[in-house]
């Protein structure tokens, strides 16, 4: 039997407001050709199949659309619901779809239940182990003094290992897990699922089975050489942007796991950070090479552009980030050592060259203007304030 392992789908997602619907139905399709390529049996999913609790009309028909072209690729789907995730609604329809191929696994009741297929060695069990809360899930799994994610974890493996411990001899077995194990990297696109600081789980854990899918962190990892996280198909922050994505292919013989392969996914579209002046991005040939990118700018003018964006999207009509730095760094902005015994019109001008460039005269005599009026009705308050106390001791 032929295995491809991806998760983190995230259908739904933005990325610095931009939606990524249309990169994700074609990541999506990518994923499809390699199933018909590779003639791949079974597609796994654990968890955050889209990126919101309630997602729109339009993520969920994309992924519908993805689901419809993996089954046509010729695979059956099993797939988990994660954090981001609404268990109920992914779940929603489950029984029906599970004749059809897709299998979703988002309860707690189900995670002993196994989604059984059967190749020419005999069966594969593959459990799901859906996101679990510690404080939503830990009665469900009858651990009521249970507060991290380990101990949930544990509790869910040991209805795993009981159920796989009364099936026939010779099953083999997957587990589809969302869950942050110790040694994943994390890519700062995902979610915090910490729970009072305790957020990780031992590989250790999933002891006792084949292969072992895992879904929450977002770049290829091997934690062992079958517990792995395929990753997200798109990158979903700059700090992503040297990552190449993918999915696992793993082959189950006759004893368990005789083969796993990275395949790389194509790159829909890429990810730069640039840095320069406005007029060095907008017209030097360096910067070609990011023209149909997401584009991250740092702008290094000494003056802040106006209307910085606009003309980035004359060249990157998908810039989508922007930031202004200033070439001389940070040095010039430590004001408590700037400011020691200079007044304050002098402080107020260099704040304004430091943030802008320098005041023209008009723009002083104003700032002039402001202290001495400042300065006059400070005194009147303290006037006040003095007035108030003497009638307060005489009253």
């Amino acid at each position: 039997m032929r295995i491809l392992h991806t998760s983190d789908w995230h259908i739904g997602r933005t990325f610095h407001g931009v939606d990524l619907l249309a990169d994700q139905a074609r990541a999506l399709e990518a994923i499809a050709a390699i199933v018909a390529e590779q003639s791949v049996d079974v597609v796994v999913v654990p968890g955050d199949v889209y990126d919101r609790s309630i997602p729109s009309g339009d993520a969920v028909t994309v992924c519908n659309k993805g689901f419809e072209a993996i089954r046509a690729a010729g695979a059956v789907i099993v797939a988990t619901s994660g954090n981001h995730d609404s268990a109920a609604r992914l779940g929603a329809g489950a029984a029906f779809s599970g004749a059809g191929g897709l299998h979703l696994i988002t309860r707690v009741d189900q995670i002993s239940v196994p989604v059984r297929l059967e190749d020419e060695h005999g069966p594969v069990a593959f459990y799901g182990i859906p996101y679990l809360e510690p404080e939503i899930t830990r009665a469900q799994l009858e651990v009521p003094t249970a507060r991290s994610h380990a101990e949930i974890l544990d509790a869910a493996m040991s209805r795993v290992r009981a159920d796989l411990a009364v099936q026939e001899a010779g099953t083999r077995s997957v587990v589809l897990a969302h869950a942050f194990v110790v040694g994943g990297e994390a890519t700062g696109s995902e979610r915090s699922i910490s729970v009072g600081g305790v957020e990780t789980v031992s590989a250790s854990a999933f002891e006792g089975v084949d292969y072992v899918a895992l879904g929450h962190l977002h770049s290829p990892q091997t934690l062992t050489e079958t517990v792995r996280y395929s990753g997200s198909p798109l990158p979903y922050s700059f700090g992503e942007s040297s990552h190449n994505k993918a999915v696992f292919l793993i082959d189950l013989d006759q004893k368990g796991v005789s083969d796993v392969r990275r395949v790389d996914l194509p790159v829909v579209r890429g990810l730069s950070r640039l840095t320069g002046t406005l007029e060095e991005l907008v017209n030097d040939e360096q910067f070609a090479f990011a023209e149909d990118h997401y584009v991250s700018a740092t702008l290094t003018d000494v003056t802040r552009p106006v209307d910085a964006m606009r003309a980035l999207h004359t060249r990157f009509p998908y810039a989508v980030h922007l930031e202004w730095q200033r070439p001389d760094g940070l040095a010039d902005l430590r004001y408590r050592e700037k400011v020691h015994g200079r007044s304050d019109v002098d402080v107020s001008r260099s704040f304004v060259t430091d943030v802008r460039s320098d005041p023209t005269a008009g723009e002083l005599r104003l700032i002039e203007a402001a202290l001495s009026y400042a300065d006059r009705d400070g005194d009147a308050r303290v006037a006040d304030h003095e007035d108030a106390r003497v009638l307060d001791a005489t009253a």
